[in-house]
């Protein structure tokens, strides 16, 4: 591993990239820069950057106007977050990466950035399936490569698993979750097993409420209300919504296969259809339930 001195954050000289301007990446951005950081947020679609940071401006407009932070740390957090395209992306100490579920996609990225950065950045990826191991393996620096995965919301959502793969340099690992301490999230240290922690545990909340309406022994209105009622804030289907159809459906077919067919993981037909149908929750206006009228791009 080379370089020892981009293994320690610090605000005033540090700078962030995350690539892929989506509900995740934008959110991932706005941790970092409350948190102090200049930060770069990257998208192929200069569309896609600017309504991110569009939306994220009238947010802080009206956590303004409702007192809940100041003008002046509007203005200070508007000055800190940048944007760029993926020709225009900046030397950083620190790249996450939260674009598609598709490896290929994120290897020829990290490929990119190594170019880039040479060996003396970390390269983050955000994936909340697919195995760090096989991302790393065709890297030149696989050493510097870790598992950074955030929670949606990223702002409120505090857990962060931090994932290290096979070849993972365990002070790059150790660095990520001294970040993830500094930026005032709660880090865990994971393996880079199937599912890591979060997703592996939660994955019946899901299945299973898919196969109860499947099977028609209870409707997704029922099944929702039951487990709000017994303590969950959110019931699955709300919470699938809430996440992305799509998003759930990959991570839930990534660990099926991962886990070589096990019945407890198996996709749901009736999943399937709403991401056939580009019926992706919140996102699109409509997945398990119907949002009118459908969120700002």
């Amino acid at each position: 591993m080379t370089g020892t001195d981009d293994l320690h954050f610090d605000p005033k000289r540090s700078r962030i990239a995350v690539i892929g301007a989506g509900t995740m990446g934008a959110g991932i951005a706005d941790v970092f820069v409350r948190a102090g950081y200049t930060t770069h947020l990257c998208d192929a679609s200069q569309t896609t950057v600017d309504r991110a940071v569009e939306t994220w401006k009238t947010r802080l407009k009206k956590d303004a106007e409702k007192g809940k932070i100041s003008a002046s740390q509007a203005a200070e957090w508007k000055d800190r977050l940048l944007t760029c395209t993926p020709d225009t992306l900046p030397v950083a100490q620190l790249y996450i990466e939260a674009i598609v579920e598709l490896p290929d996609v994120k290897q020829q990225l990290f490929g990119r950035l190594e170019e880039l950065a040479g060996g003396n950045a970390i390269l983050a990826t955000n994936t909340s399936s697919l195995p760090v191991t096989a991302l790393a393996h065709t890297l030149r620096h696989p050493d510097r490569l870790v598992g950074m995965h955030f929670f949606n919301p990223a702002l409120l959502m505090p857990l962060v698993e931090v994932i290290s793969g096979e070849a993972t340099h365990p002070d790059v690992a150790q660095s990520i979750f001294n970040l993830v301490q500094q930026i005032g999230k709660c880090p865990v240290m994971v393996r880079d097993e199937p599912g890591f922690l979060v997703n592996r545990v939660a994955r019946p909340y899901y299945t299973e409420s898919l196969l109860l309406v499947e099977e028609q022994t209870a409707s997704l209105e029922q099944v929702d209300r039951l487990l709000e009622s017994r303590g969950f804030r959110m019931g699955p289907f709300r919470l699938m919504d809430l996440i992305g159809v799509d998003v759930n459906f990959s991570v839930t077919s990534s660990l099926h296969e991962r886990f070589y067919g096990e019945p407890r993981f198996r996709p749901s037909r009736l999943q399937a259809r709403k991401v056939a149908a580009g019926q992706h929750g919140r996102k699109t206006g409509v997945g398990f339930y119907r949002y009118d009228p459908p969120p700002s791009p």
